[in-house]
């Protein structure tokens, strides 16, 4: 998670926007390695809504529409939910569950749901500044909805109490926190929030070779790793062309994706067997047990999951990075302890830090649930991690401008 370079001019989206000359479709390089459509014959997502907390979704884009879910959004979180001040949101929806309708970008889940979610970001200013939810309360909204996947593309060096209590709340609602881990590599070992709080995956960014982006901010908080560079997503707010854009967000999003096809496939499974799943296949060179502070536990390849009916995604109650996060949240509620008696550290997320480098992924690796994943050498079946549509913009802040200062990554 690290902040953004540069930004994108907010511009008010009042009409329908079309695609201009831009083959979106022959961009989406990543759908082929990570064999989209084999795995879409098995799952596309259906019946799997994701919460996507970010600059706003416009569901009029092609598409988009039909995707997305505004009457189940809360009032007291539907501020202005379908006008997307940034164009960021919208990109990363696209990349969730867009159709691929008039020449727009096919998302991963293309048949999954998305609830928007409009939050203070670098881009809202003056009297929408001040009706424009926090992240906290977009998050609590979200937990208390159906949606099973939480996505957040944005980030802050800074810790807000606010905030990792709403993430609490909603690991404690059974949901599937993902968030970017930022766009800052020379910030190193610097920490991101929301993706280094506890209960939260963080995902970074690779190219097309599974190369760790060099962008990347990383450190004991990123878990996972999906495309993030060379993404299509609008240009900016007015939605009129897409361009090729770079950064963590994507990753996140395709990640968020990857899970709702899995979710999809197995709607009976807790976010505790998703979780262990996408690590478990995840494609890494690496031990599993010395997690990467680049790529975390590998590359994300829901495709093996999906093809594989027998699958053995371990216990529902146990989370598989108790350790991680500093205790197993749904273990203590069922216990009776609720959220509120959990204590998680706000200094530590997600996987121990390795002091490994960036590589190309490669290897499956073996199932913590006692299923061992088939591994694969070749680099189509090394997937998922490498992804951040639209991050090179910078979104930010609200409520106390230092403390909160946030970033769309």
């Amino acid at each position: 998670m690290s902040a953004v370079v540069g930004a994108l001019a907010a511009v008010g989206v009042g009409f329908a926007p079309s695609v201009a000359a831009y083959d979106a479709p022959s961009k989406q390089w990543y759908l082929g390695p990570m064999q989209a459509e084999r795995m879409w014959k098995v799952s596309a997502g259906e019946g799997v809504k994701v919460a996507l907390i970010d600059t706003g979704v416009n569901p009029d884009t092609p598409s988009l529409k039909g995707q997305v879910l505004t009457h189940e959004v809360s009032k007291a979180a539907a501020y202005r939910a379908t006008d997307d001040y940034d164009g960021h949101g919208t990109s990363m929806a696209e990349l969730i569950v867009g159709t691929g309708a008039g020449g727009g970008v096919r998302g991963l889940a293309p048949k999954a749901k998305i609830l928007p979610y409009r939050i203070r970001l670098e881009g809202v200013k003056g009297a929408e500044e001040k009706q424009t939810p926090e992240p906290a309360d977009a998050i609590r909204a979200a937990a208390d909805t159906d949606a099973k996947i939480i996505n957040m593309s944005f980030g802050s060096e800074y810790v807000d109490p606010d905030e990792e209590e709403a993430i609490k709340y909603a690991a404690s609602k059974g949901k599937l926190l993902v968030a970017a881990v930022g766009n800052e590599a020379g910030n190193k070992d610097g920490k991101d929030y929301p993706a280094s709080y506890p209960y939260v995956l963080g995902v970074s960014s690779s190219d097309e070779s599974l190369q760790v982006s060099k962008f990347a901010s990383y450190g004991g908080y990123v878990d996972l790793a999906a495309p993030g560079e060379d993404i299509p997503g609008w240009c900016d707010a007015s939605l009129r062309s897409y361009c090729d854009r770079k950064g963590t967000s994507a990753a996140a999003a395709l990640t968020s994706a990857a899970a709702a096809l899995i979710w999809s496939a197995h709607p009976d499974w807790t976010v505790n067997q998703v979780t262990r799943a996408l690590i478990d296949t995840a494609g890494r060179t690496w031990s599993k047990d010395d997690p990467s502070k680049y790529a975390g536990y590998g590359f994300i390849r829901p495709r093996v999951v999906l093809e594989d009916s027998g699958y053995d995604a371990g216990p529902p109650n146990v989370d598989p990075l108790a350790k991680e996060n500093g205790g197993d949240l749904l273990a203590k509620s069922a216990a009776g302890a609720g959220a509120s008696s959990s204590e998680p550290s706000s200094s530590s997320s997600s996987a121990s830090g390795s002091s490994q480098a960036p590589q190309k992924g490669s290897a499956g690796g073996t199932s913590a649930a006692g299923s061992s994943a088939e591994a694969s050498n070749d680099s189509s079946t090394l997937w998922i991690a490498l992804g951040a549509a639209a991050a090179v913009l910078v979104i930010g802040g609200g409520g106390f401008a230092v403390l909160r200062a946030r970033r769309a990554r």
